[in-house]
């Protein structure tokens, strides 16, 4: 099983450049990143978490501007989204986006997304709380015909455009994997009909996650094999560590708080026996 990390990239935190040479250096897997383009002042939107929302969320730069610049730092760390808030991109933009980083960490890219918490930030984008997953669907289908199609087009309810062009392709075949958040029946059964991995939250029961996959999968036919499970915000105890692995888990992302480099290095340091 591998071991990632994922982080809420901010001005106050540790460079996201500096991070993701520090991950690959001490043999993490993958480097991802959280997303919220805004947050309304509004606050009608009580946090899942919670209490207060934490200031990070305030204050997290674009994913893909920092990714970027994670990319160039490094040559082998796989890097991507957790989440991408996929109701609140432009499907256009959000493939070249993806696109454009896939080919340019020479393939690197993992898709992670879904479909918000925030109702207040997700309306200012035009999008409904009631619509999320529907938008969610056929952006993600419309996206996966602009990256493996010469000449896409889609039609849907919220999703509608004729033949078009649409470059750079990436350079994963037949795309970067997309993998799903959430921890429903019905996330897993989105899951299955069209994305390549499953992305819940710890923590969480994977004996039942896992079971709950597979039954999905097989009654939808879907071979099993062909879908990975990231595990985000894993507690760093080696016992659900080896839990989750003993399960079938691909992956689990461990958290680096949004703090300075001192913080996050010493962080890892505590994380160094949690590693393979």
């Amino acid at each position: 099983m591998d071991i990632g990390a994922f982080i809420f990239p901010t001005e106050y935190s540790i460079d996201i450049s500096e991070l993701a040479i520090e991950l690959e250096q001490r043999g993490y897997d993958s480097l991802m990143v959280c997303e919220h383009t805004h947050i309304p002042t509004s606050r009608k939107t009580p946090w899942p978490g919670g209490g207060d929302l934490p200031r990070e969320y305030y204050h997290t730069y674009d994913p893909f501007v920092a990714l970027s610049f994670a990319a160039k730092a490094t040559s082998t760390i796989k890097l991507g989204t957790a989440i991408c808030l996929i109701p609140q991109h432009n499907h256009f933009n959000l493939a070249k986006s993806v696109a454009s980083l896939d080919r340019l960490s020479n393939g690197r890219f993992i898709f992670g997304i879904g479909g918000g918490w925030n109702v207040d930030e997700m309306e200012n984008h035009g999008s409904s709380y009631k619509d999320r997953f529907q938008i969610l669907k056929e952006r993600i289908l419309a996206i996966k015909q602009l990256w493996t199609e010469e000449k896409a087009e889609f039609h849907g309810k919220f999703v509608d455009f004729d033949s078009t062009y649409s470059w750079p392709k990436p350079i994963q075949t037949p795309h970067p994997p997309i993998l799903l958040g959430g921890e429903t029946d019905y996330t897993l059964k989105r899951v299955v009909e069209y994305c390549d991995g499953w992305l819940p939250r710890g923590p969480i029961d994977m004996t039942d996650g896992m079971s709950r996959l597979s039954k999905f999968a097989h009654d939808a036919g879907r071979d099993i094999s062909t879908l990975s499970v990231t595990v985000f915000r894993a507690k760093p105890e080696l016992e659900t560590i080896r839990s989750y692995e003993n399960a079938g888990v691909n992956r689990v992302l461990l958290q680096i708080p949004s703090e300075d480099r001192n913080f996050c290095l010493k962080k890892l340091d505590e994380y160094d026996n949690l590693l393979p």
